[in-house]
């Protein structure tokens, strides 16, 4: 499939309000590779999703949703980051809220330095299961274990569901803008503590692997410990009726031939999202 959900006519660029940018970036990514086959999967995915939220009771994809079919320059990590900041900003242009799906976690860098332009009072939400703070990795600043580092440069961080941190990550983390999985599992009042630490426009970056891999395990560097799906959707469902979510990603999808689950969860919370954003 090379567009978004199963329906019966593609919509247009001009008609939409969403736009799908599958980004298969995966280099830098440094233990399993794959994740540059995960925005196909996830369109594949799709095709098995009915349209109705029987949540929300209603079609979200009737807002118009295009998938965007862009061609970028992988040449380098660096060339990578301008080519997606300059497609979200020909996207956020055109009036359209921006959906990337990846991809590893590197491809959010160039998009959030567009959005973060757009909206200069700007929260990027993470929710992941490392801090990606590094300054520099690998011989380069846009490497996936620097995304979060990056996005700090523009807006402020909120990270939610953390559980791996390095030294070097310390010093750069902002005690009450994280919310640790060891600290949330279990409990319920850390959500509206998240919310508040948020501005009015929110960038949501969401790295499957925040999730726990015995519901995703095809991810690149997965964790124990993760969070579960209804806490999860709960949460998001307070961050899009209390914020203005503006533009939002998935990434680190790294499909495997014998797990369609963790496919269809994927694309499940691309459209959850774009859902909340409708309801």
């Amino acid at each position: 499939m090379d567009y978004f959900l199963d329906t019966d006519e593609v919509c247009s660029l001009e008609d939409a309000r969403y736009v799908i940018m599958g980004v298969p970036y995966d280099g830098t990514s440094t233990f399993v590779k794959g994740a540059d086959r995960g925005p196909q999967a996830i369109l594949d995915a799709s095709d098995s999703l009915e349209l109705l939220d029987i949540q929300y009771g209603i079609e979200a994809c009737n807002a118009g949703i295009h998938t965007d079919h862009h061609s970028y320059d992988f040449t380098t990590p660096e060339t990578m980051e301008a080519s997606v900041y300059a497609r979200t900003r020909e996207m956020l242009n055109l009036g359209k809220t921006p959906v990337l799906i990846g991809g590893e976690h590197s491809i959010s860098a160039g998009s959030i330095r567009a959005v973060s332009e757009r909206y200069p009072n700007l929260t990027v939400l993470q929710i992941d299961a490392h801090a990606d703070l590094r300054d520099s990795y690998h011989g380069s600043p846009f490497n996936h274990a620097c995304v979060m580092r990056r996005a700090q440069e523009h807006a402020r961080v909120v990270q939610v569901g953390i559980r791996s941190v390095c030294s070097e990550e310390r010093e750069h983390i902002v005690p009450e803008n994280i919310f640790y999985a060891h600290n949330i599992v279990g409990h319920s009042e850390w959500m509206q503590q998240a919310v508040d630490r948020l501005t009015e426009h929110v960038y949501v970056t969401f790295d499957l692997d925040g999730l726990d891999p015995a519901i995703l395990p095809a991810t690149g560097t997965p964790l124990p410990g993760g969070l579960s799906w209804y806490p999860t959707i709960q949460f998001l469902h307070e961050v899009f009726t209390q914020r203005n979510v503006v533009a939002f990603d998935v990434v680190e999808l790294c499909p495997q031939p014998y797990d369609k689950a963790s496919d269809v969860l994927a694309a499940s919370l691309v459209y959850k999202m774009i859902t909340m954003r409708e309801k």
